[in-house]
């Protein structure tokens, strides 16, 4: 006990006063120089860029869909990263991928061979990150998707739709035309390996954690084949009974490829079609060619679902009409094979997919009713013909 009559004591109990009151002026003092968040203060993060904000895209549940067919349809937006598809997740990687082996010099231009999406991911990643996009595209797509790309600063040159065993197809001019060109690159979204990358390192892993590990089935198309490869091989090593299913539009050959081990029909042979795209509208995927990236994952996909236009159409207005929710072309037919699948799973099973387009890309066809007539289309927002 402290005898405050007693000196000893007494000078401990001043020395302990002294030395409190000091380390709380202290403690003041340095609070107001170096001012710490409150708990209750957000966290805010700043992007270092628009490259920052690629990957991470929101997954949601479709509504109607998980009511009508009682298992959950989920779609992971990739619509909503910068660029507006998950070509922005191939488009950075095939970029550091060249910047890490030296061949994309500051200032130089990338050459790529594409229908829209990858290029329009070029071009913004381009000009963000200092460089230049050529895009060599055929002169059949969407009158948007060039616009587009001429409006953010690409050199666009339309072509004739070719096939790839001609050298005026436009991922051949693309890779020729890059050849003799010192610190620039051909992207070469078909091969280059670094596009299944992308999703096997980003789309796949954040799929299961947005999941909690509880997806069913993943389902979508393949263009480069990219997309399907990485999230199949990140999910069946997370969980072996995943089940993955190509979502391919009419007039493309890889629904044979799963189904049947057979590319073609003798109709289809590659060389005699001279459009990229036959006997379809939709933009995006569906090939009628094996890639590196298709192949890479291709003993993964357990089955493949076929969606005409006519479904594509269907989804696409429904989910508008229903849901709010505006996509294109290859994202209807992404949800139109994620519900067909979702029917033959048991109840209460989650069917992802993606949205990997908006409803903008293809104002001049695929949401141009007129122009759909022409075609002899028949339009409506009734989806009951694919829950049958």
């Amino acid at each position: 006990m402290i005898n405050l009559n007693n000196p000893d004591h007494k000078n401990i109990l001043i020395g302990l006063t002294i030395g409190i009151s000091v380390t709380l002026t202290l403690q003041s003092f340095f609070s107001r120089l170096f001012p710490t968040k409150s708990s209750n203060e957000p966290n805010y993060k700043i992007a270092n860029g628009l490259a920052d904000l690629v990957g991470n895209t929101p997954l949601l549940e479709i509504p109607s869909l998980s009511r009508l067919t009682k298992r959950r349809i989920l779609a992971k937006a990739e619509f909503l990263s910068p660029g507006g598809s998950p070509k922005d997740r191939v488009a950075l990687n095939i970029i550091r991928h060249f910047e890490a082996i030296g061949a994309l010099k500051p200032g130089g231009t990338i050459y790529e061979g594409t229908v829209g999406s990858t290029g329009i991911s070029i071009a913004l990643l381009s000009n963000s990150l200092g460089y230049h996009a050529k895009i060599f595209m055929p002169d059949d797509v969407s009158s948007e998707k060039a616009d587009l790309l001429i409006l953010m600063g690409a050199e666009v040159e339309k072509v004739r739709p070719a096939s790839i065993v001609d050298q005026d197809q436009f991922v051949n001019m693309a890779k020729n035309m890059s050849a003799s060109k010192e610190g620039s690159v051909f992207a070469d979204q078909f091969e280059n390996e670094a596009n299944w990358r992308a999703h096997f390192e980003g789309t796949g892993p954040e799929i299961w954690e947005q999941t909690g590990g509880k997806v069913a089935a993943f389902v979508t198309g393949a263009g480069t084949g990219g997309t399907i490869s990485g999230i199949a091989i990140a999910l069946k090593q997370r969980n072996p009974a995943v089940k993955i299913v190509l979502a391919d539009p009419q007039g493309s050959g890889l629904f044979n490829k799963i189904k049947h081990n057979t590319m073609y029909s003798h109709t289809e042979k590659e060389g005699s079609r001279r459009r990229h795209q036959i006997d379809s509208i939709i933009e995006g995927i569906g090939i009628n060619r094996l890639t590196r990236n298709f192949e890479v994952g291709r003993k993964l996909i357990d089955d493949a679902i076929k969606v005409t236009d006519e479904e594509a159409i269907a989804m696409s207005r429904h989910l508008l009409k229903s849901d709010g929710i505006f996509i294109g072309s290859s994202s209807a037919v992404n949800v139109v094979a994620a519900v067909k699948t979702a029917l033959r799973m048991p109840e209460s099973s989650s069917v992802v997919t993606l949205l990997c387009d908006s409803g903008t890309r293809g104002l001049s066809k695929f949401w141009n009713d007129a122009w759909l007539r022409k075609q002899k289309y028949r339009i409506s927002d009734d989806i009951s013909f694919v829950l049958n």
